[in-house]
């Protein structure tokens, strides 16, 4: 004689819902976690300014735990947007669209200025999509 199947309690979905409409957010993206290098970054997350210069000073790079930037997609805007989310203890999430800044918090993103360490020369011939040969390496004056 088997045993009946037990059904799973909880919920498979994360209760993620658009800020402006209610509805139920898709997610279209990885998550890209955030992490602070200032003491005033964990400041504006309630660590004292003590505590937070000495985190700083010890570590250097400090990963924030339940945070990170998400693209969702949302039905009744028919388009996706990019979230800073936020889990609390309580399993909840506070989701609000993610400033620019926070961009340089969050690891595994590509800069859309591209790598600084690059030079124009490579930066040029990457964008290029066929190739131009000789034509490239021209000889100035």
């Amino acid at each position: 004689m088997t045993q009946p199947r037990r059904h799973r309690s909880r919920s498979k979905r994360r209760s993620i819902y658009c800020p402006d409409h209610a509805t139920y957010l898709d997610s279209v993206s990885q998550k890209y976690p955030l992490y602070a290098t200032h003491p005033e970054q964990l400041r504006q997350r309630g660590l004292s300014r003590l505590r937070s210069l000495t985190v700083i000073a010890g570590y250097g790079t400090v990963p924030l735990m339940g945070e990170w930037l998400e693209a969702f997609w949302c039905d009744h805007c028919q388009a996706s947007r990019w979230y800073h989310v936020c889990k609390t203890n309580t399993n909840t999430y506070n989701v609000t669209v993610a400033p620019t800044a926070l961009w340089m918090q969050a690891s595994g993103v590509i800069l859309t200025t591209g790598n600084p360490s690059v030079g124009e020369f490579t930066r040029r011939q990457a964008r290029h999509t066929q190739f131009q040969g000789i034509k490239d390496f021209r000889r100035i004056g």
